[in-house]
């Protein structure tokens, strides 16, 4: 008798990957939504984090990061370019998370409260939260554009990679 251990293994870690991808590709697709439906705000925003001094800089950024997350979660519906959208999520993710944890630490800080129950809103299009939740969320997401970008995901893609491979 052989075992399809393997077999249902590999169907299993399958299934998670294609949930991963449009979860993620869902999740960019609504924040990005959420941002460019209110870009004055996202803009307004974007300025507390004091990145930049330069409008045209600022506004640049405004006006076109809320599409850019839409593309990239649009490509992840479809699975077009798998690893170089999850590539891309990644390099997004990993600044903005820390961007808004030392976001929290001032805060925290500044009001005296414990860091948990430091709340506002990060940008993100979801609102305000409480900053331990959007950590882990975005760390989740992290995991997830991590997960995508060591090559799993093929499956139910429309073109997994751009040059044939």
């Amino acid at each position: 008798m052989t075992s399809d251990y393997p077999i249902r293994r590999v169907a299993v870690i399958n299934l998670f990957t294609v949930l991963a991808r449009w979860s993620l590709g869902a999740a960019f697709l609504f924040l990005g939504l959420a941002k460019a439906l209110h870009p004055v705000d996202f803009l307004k925003l974007a300025h507390q984090y004091g990145l930049t001094q330069n409008a045209l800089l600022l506004n640049s950024i405004a006006a076109g990061l809320p599409w850019f997350e839409m593309f990239c979660g649009l490509l992840l519906l479809a699975g077009v370019a798998v690893r170089g959208t999850a590539l891309a999520l990644a390099a997004m993710l990993v600044p903005f998370t820390l961007l808004v944890w030392h976001r929290a630490l001032l805060l925290h800080a500044a009001q005296n409260i414990p860091f948990c129950a430091v709340k506002f809103d990060c940008g993100c299009g979801a609102g305000e939260e409480f900053i331990c939740r959007k950590l882990l969320e975005n760390c989740l997401l992290l995991v997830l554009s991590v997960w995508l970008l060591a090559g799993r995901g093929r499956q139910f893609c429309a073109r997994y990679g751009l040059f044939g491979r």
